[in-house]
């Protein structure tokens, strides 16, 4: 069974093709919105363990599940009195599904690390600097189910969708290798051409 990256769950979730560019054909550019989040990220993959508040916080923690065959890496996890606490670090100003459905990932591959329930954990986002707590409720490990074999089958079969041409795609890091108009207008011309074969055929049969 594959193996599939946590990160990959999060960019399936925000746009398939973008998935399938970074994660089947290694392809991955720089955009502000990248580097954003590469500076928000820099204290977290230092890897560093401190103690705050009596909690010891782990950083740039490994993370792998056998069960669900997942792996990657969480930014933060505190381990609480009660179980481990993981924190996903994002740079715009509210946490999206993406978001929502790495973090739940990651607190699968820390149920099954640690031998014990997850229920919760936060998304810290530098734009507003506020922490949002996310539970783990069955609609959210539902759909991170869902992603994590879906995922799977675009990495085996090394699937690459179309481009979907829409508000995602100007402020993606590959907007200029994907180039969804070019490809959304090829996508129309094939369309077409089968339009119009499929008429001539059905003129000539009429004739």
């Amino acid at each position: 069974m594959t193996s599939v990256p946590i990160s990959a769950l999060e960019h399936h979730v925000y746009c398939p093709r973008q998935c399938a560019l970074i994660h089947v054909e290694q392809t991955f550019d720089e955009n502000v919105y990248t580097l954003r989040g590469a500076r928000l990220h820099e204290r977290v993959e230092s890897g560093l363990e401190t103690v705050e508040g009596g909690v010891r916080v782990v950083r740039s923690l490994p993370l792998a599940s056998e069960r669900w065959g997942i792996h990657g890496k969480a930014d933060v996890v505190e381990l609480r009195p009660e179980g481990p606490y993981p924190v996903e670090y994002k740079a715009g100003r509210r946490p999206a599904l993406p978001a929502l459905v790495q973090l739940c990932a990651q607190a699968l591959c820390l149920e099954e690390m640690y031998r014990t329930s997850v229920p919760r954990g936060d998304v810290y986002c530098g734009g507003s600097r506020r922490r949002f707590t996310i539970d783990f409720d069955d609609d959210l490990r539902r759909r991170t189910a869902r992603e994590i074999d879906t995922v799977r089958e675009l990495l085996e079969r090394a699937l690459v969708p179309d481009a979907p041409n829409d508000r995602r795609c100007p402020p993606c890091s590959l907007y200029s290798t994907c180039m969804p108009g070019v490809v959304a207008q090829r996508r129309r011309l094939a369309s077409l051409n089968a339009f119009l074969y499929r008429l001539a055929a059905e003129v000539s049969a009429d004739a």
